[in-house]
């Protein structure tokens, strides 16, 4: 009993000691600081927070980033806290990226009055899926023919020129903007997060996506390859209005948790702030090798015209109706795709050759392309096989002896003179298309053929005209001569 009433006297005398050794630990603090000397750096100065931020790259210490972009849509509510945020998205609908320049004064200098290249891409979140892109890829275009999965909404967007979309990339659209005006892209994503799952049941939860932005100044030689910032942030694509009852859903589970549950979570913020990251290890195909210019429309690839001037004899060019030859090679057949207005479909026909699209059946075509651009593209590919409707072949007088010309209209000649002839393809039968071509053949512009005339009994010239070349026979062979115009630069051809 005497034991048990000494317990509260050791008690107070812990307790008094206590007291006395907490108030000499703080004697002298108030001396030292001194009224209105707290400051919240020397607080974050202390070992603990040393500590902490040890696990951040040592360039992103104290540093304040010199470009920051933020997604106009609302982060989930249900994301515990330290984890990364994560957004909620419609597919095909336009969401606004504001592209915002953090930098100090006089910081990057280099890029005052330039104008600096950003690359917005989608790209999986899940490593295994990385890993898996290319077939992943593939496979969505296969089920999506003539889709992208990232698109630029341009009359939506502010402050951006020349967009490029490549066309052999459906997940990577590229711009140029000036930091120091107001910029905002619009982007839309037309995939969903349920078309990359595994297994495909119904009630499958969908594979997460990341938006990255990497931002690159001119070097030396003007070529955007200088890697100034990189950001990404994490988010989900559902189908049109889906996002909307996601983020109800959302925040109406977090309503009926408890109050000590919902502080493990973060709260759901208006916008989402893309965060810095390392670059993606692709964007070195940015360099010197163009994108072709960004347009919803099937004409936005630019074709060279083959207009000359006099003093300028221009290359010869490809035509945009050209023929697609069995021999063409798998690049040829790129090329061909997009000089013709087939561009949406080149990453779906990567390594077909000009013999694999030729044994496209009408079928097979539509089946991929669609009906619309399927009979388009058939008939690209099979119609220009069909016969023109006139031929005629022509071979220039300079290139035999003076002596030597055929006497006769059909171009035969003595047995012992070989002469190389070419091929003019005529279908609409008019003065105008043969001029055209024969513009062509001497590789000038149809401006410097004033006149084409016939040579016909006794010498005389008769003027070629619509109804001539309509009563021709096909295969027709003449030789040419030209004259120069004595009043301007152009030329007179005969055909003899």
């Amino acid at each position: 009993m005497a034991w048990a009433l000494k317990l509260p006297l050791t008690d107070e005398v812990i307790e008094s000691g206590l007291v006395q050794d907490f108030d000499a630990s703080l004697s002298g603090i108030g001396q030292e600081l001194g009224a209105g000397a707290y400051s919240m750096s020397d607080v974050l100065a202390l070992p603990i927070f040393k500590q902490e931020e040890s696990n951040l790259p040592p360039d992103t210490e104290n540093k304040i980033l010199p470009f920051q972009y933020v997604l106009c849509a609302a982060t989930s509510p249900a994301v515990k806290l330290h984890d990364e945020t994560l957004t909620y998205l419609n597919q095909g609908q336009s969401y606004e990226i504001r592209m915002l320049d953090n930098r100090k004064i006089g910081e990057l200098p280099e890029i005052n009055d330039k104008m600096a290249k950003s690359i917005i891409r989608v790209v999986f979140h899940d490593r295994r899926l990385q890993y898996t892109e290319h077939q992943q890829l593939e496979g969505w275009r296969w089920n999506r023919p003539g889709d992208r999965i990232l698109d630029l909404d341009i009359p939506m967007s502010v402050g951006i020129t020349d967009p490029r979309a490549n066309p052999t990339q459906l997940n990577t659209v590229e711009f140029l903007w000036d930091p120091s005006k107001r910029t905002s892209v619009f982007i839309q994503v037309h995939c969903i997060s349920t078309e990359f799952t595994m297994r495909k049941h119904g009630g499958e939860k969908g594979v997460p996506f990341r938006i990255q932005i990497d931002t690159f100044k001119e070097n030396e030689n003007e070529e955007y390859t200088e890697h100034l910032h990189s950001a990404s942030c994490q988010f989900k694509v559902f189908k049109p209005k889906g996002a909307d009852r996601k983020q109800k859903t959302d925040r109406e589970k977090m309503e009926k948790r408890a109050p000590q549950e919902k502080e493990k979570y973060q709260p759901s913020y208006e916008t989402t702030i893309l965060t810095e990251c390392c670059p993606w290890p692709e964007v070195t195909y940015v360099g010197n090798s163009p994108s072709p210019g960004f347009n919803s429309t099937p004409n936005s690839f630019p074709v060279p015209e083959g207009n000359g001037s006099p003093n300028h004899q221009p290359e010869p060019v490809v035509q945009v109706a050209d023929n697609l030859l069995p021999t063409a090679t798998p690049q040829d057949a790129q090329q061909w795709l997009l000089r013709n207005r087939f561009s949406p479909y080149c990453r779906l026909f990567t390594n077909f050759s000009g013999a694999d699209l030729l044994k496209l059946t009408r079928e097979d075509v539509i089946q991929i392309c669609g009906p619309a651009d399927g009979i388009r593209l058939f008939n690209a590919l099979k119609g220009r096989v069909v016969r023109p409707r006139l031929t005629i072949y022509v071979c220039q007088e300079s290139q035999q002896p003076r002596e030597q010309q055929p006497k006769h209209e059909n171009g035969d000649a003595a047995a012992n003179t070989f002469f190389v002839y070419h091929a003019i393809y005529l279908e609409e039968l008019t003065a105008v298309e043969l001029t055209e071509k024969l513009a062509q053949l001497f590789n000038i512009s149809p401006r410097q053929i004033n006149q084409i005339f016939k040579q016909g009994p006794t010498g005389i010239h008769v003027l070629v005209s619509d109804e001539m070349i309509q009563n021709y026979q096909d295969e027709v062979c003449f030789v040419l001569d030209t004259m120069k115009d004595d009043t301007n630069d152009g030329y007179h051809i005969i055909l003899k």
